[in-house]
This record gives structure tokens, C-alpha cells and sequence, in this order.
């Protein structure tokens, strides 16, 4: 098929996209680089620059590569900066899905793949948390990613646009090519943080509360490796030609900060030093997501576990000491 992938030059994105050229698949990137990175784009694809909100640059480039379907990961992301910023994301990340929509309209393209989030569910009454789960955004970030998928609801139901919105936590971990991995200008994901603090380049890490109603008493989550992400927005693809579907990504399991910690210790050789610092205001003690659904219906499997994702990542930061900067 013939994909252009928003955001492509990102993390998941990126992986994504290595995911699709693997598959054969004619790969266009979108992306304005405020974020992702040139050398993280496959160098099978093009990469087009240019910016969501710019509503003729979105429908020209629709126009010139006519694709079959758009694979949506281009967002602001950051669960903390929306509740400082909300506009930044109420605003912009709507905003973009909507000149994507209207391009899509325009021009025919019905597929449409949505790196949504499990940031829907912001106090779950049962884990694993699964579809049935109501929706409550735990954040103006978790609130656009709502917003949109709400939008292809109708879409679907008025213009026979078929999509699948995936959800999931924690992306971690990097492609075993070693090309490319997780590289963000003021890293907040735990895995990362922690690497950075066994290899030197932090001194110290700070452990947000260890008073939680856990085995150990800090925080529980579910850690994704971002190729099985990957792999399961691209078997979406042919799976929303029969109808939209809706899934939760996770192992079903998590891990809570001191497990990361002790993993990063036994893949790095070093010790990571830290420090107990207060609670942040929201954390809930355990977030673990269910994918029994798309088990079920897709055939998709996690294939890596903690370990495996700490042992791609390490491998990535340590030969990236600056990222994707040389």
C-alpha cells in the first residue's frame, strides 16, 4: 500500500516506518522536525517537511502522493506540559487531525490509523484496563486523543472512513537494527532516564514517592517495546478494511520503578544511583493495559518483555551517547 505517516520521524513513528518499508509497503513521512529527527526516517521512504497546521501545505501534499491510507503518530505528547499548556494541545493537536481529515475527505483516501493513548483512562475501575473502560482523559493531552477519536466515530458513521485508534502507555525500548531508538530533547520516559543515570550522563535519579499500595512501593506500568507497537498499527491496516476498530496495547502486566531499575543494573553492569523524592500530584499507583482484544480478533502478541526492551535501549543510548546528533 501506499502510506503517508504523520509524524514518521519520531519514536514510534520512526519505528513504524522502518515496520512498513520492512512489509513493502511505498512509504511518505510528514513531519516538521520540531520534534523527530531526519536520520530517525527511513532512508526507503521521502520525507516531506511541513507542519499539520498549515492547511494548504496538508491537502498539497495529500494531493501529490495520493495515499491509501494516513497513519496518524504527529502530536504533542506530554501529559505534564498539557496541564500547563492546554490550549497547546486542545487546540494544535485537533487542529491538525481535522486538516488531515478534510484533505482525506477531499481526495478519497478512507483508512486511517490513530497512535492514540491510554491516557483515556485516567482512574480505571478495573486493571488491565480494557475497552469497556470508561473514558476519563486524564489530561489535555488524554482529552485531544479523545477529541479524535470521537471525530473518526463520525467520520466513519457520515463519510465511511474506516480507522483504528490504539492505545497504549509506555513505548520503551528500540528497533534491534540499533538504527534507531528514543531520542527526545528533555527526556521524562523512565527508561531513558534511568539508562542515562547508569551510563553517566545523569547523576543522580529521582523516585517519585515509594509510599504506593505496590510489592515495593513504587509506581506499577505497563512497558510496551515499540516494535510490537509498531507491528500492531501496521497489522491494523488490513484489518480495518472489514470495519473500525477500536484497541487497548499492552503485556498485561507492569513493572514498577524499582524492577526498571534493577533490569538497567543487570543489562548495564553499573549501579544507578537514586533518591526518593515526593509524589507527583495524579500518579495512580498501577496502570497495566489489556489487549485481550486484539489477541483475540488480530492474533497480536507482545514478543519482548522488560528485559529484551532494556537491552535494545541500552544498546541504542550507549552507541547515541547525543542522541541523533553526531
Amino acid at each position: 500500500m501506499k502510506i503517508l505517516v504523520t509524524g514518521g520521524a519520531g519514536y514510534v513513528g520512526s519505528h513504524s516506518v522502518e515496520g512498513l518499508i520492512k512489509a513493502k509497503h511505498e512509504v511518505f513521512v510528514f513531519d516538521n522536525l520540531s520534534l523527530g529527527h531526519k536520520a530517525a526516517v527511513d532512508p526507503k521512504a521521502l520525507l516531506i517537511e511541513g507542519d499539520l497546521l498549515d492547511k494548504a501545505r496538508v491537502l498539497t501534499t495529500m494531493d501529490k502522493v495520493r495515499p491509501e491510507a494516513v497513519m496518524h503518530f504527529a502530536a504533542k505528547s506530554l501529559v505534564g506540559e498539557s496541564m500547563q499548556k492546554p490550549m497547546l494541545y486542545l487546540g494544535a493537536n485537533v487542529e491538525a487531525a481535522i486538516n488531515l481529515f478534510e484533505a482525506m475527505i477531499k481526495l478519497g483516501v478512507k483508512k486511517f490509523i490513530l497512535s492514540s493513548t491510554a491516557n483515556l483512562f485516567d482512574k480505571p475501575k478495573r486493571i488491565p484496563i480494557s475497552e469497556e473502560e470508561d473514558i476519563v482523559p486524564g489530561s489535555p493531552y488524554g482529552e485531544s486523543k479523545n477529541i479524535i477519536e470521537r471525530q473518526l466515530y463520525w467520520l466513519d458513521k457520515t463519510q465511511g472512513v474506516k480507522y483504528a485508534a490504539l492505545r497504549y502507555f509506555n513505548a520503551a525500548g528500540a528497533s534491534a537494527s540499533g538504527r534507531i531508538g528514543e531520542d527526545h530533547a528533555n527526556e521524562t520516559h523512565i527508561i531513558p532516564v534511568v539508562i542515562e543515570t547508569a551510563l553517566g550522563v545523569r547523576k543522580k535519579l529521582t523516585i517519585n514517592g515509594n509510599d504506593y499500595p505496590t510489592p515495593d512501593g513504587t509506581c506499577i506500568r505497563d512497558y510496551v517495546h515499540v516494535t510490537d507497537l509498531a507491528a500492531a498499527h501496521i497489522l491494523s491496516l488490513t484489518a480495518i478494511d472489514e470495519q473500525s476498530r477500536v484497541y487497548n496495547l499492552g503485556t498485561g502486566r507492569g513493572y514498577s520503578i524499582l524492577e526498571v531499575i534493577k533490569a538497567v543494573e543487570q543489562v548495564s553492569g553499573n549501579k544507578v544511583d537514586y533518591e526518593i523524592g515526593p509524589r507527583r500530584p495524579g500518579d495512580p499507583a498501577k496502570l497495566v493495559a489489556s489487549s485481550e482484544k486484539i489477541k483475540r480478533e488480530l492474533g497480536w502478541r507482545t514478543r519482548f518483555g522488560l528485559k529484551e526492551i532494556v537491552e535494545t535501549a541500552f544498546k541504542w543510548h550507549k552507541s547515541h551517547p547525543h542522541g541523533y546528533a553526531k
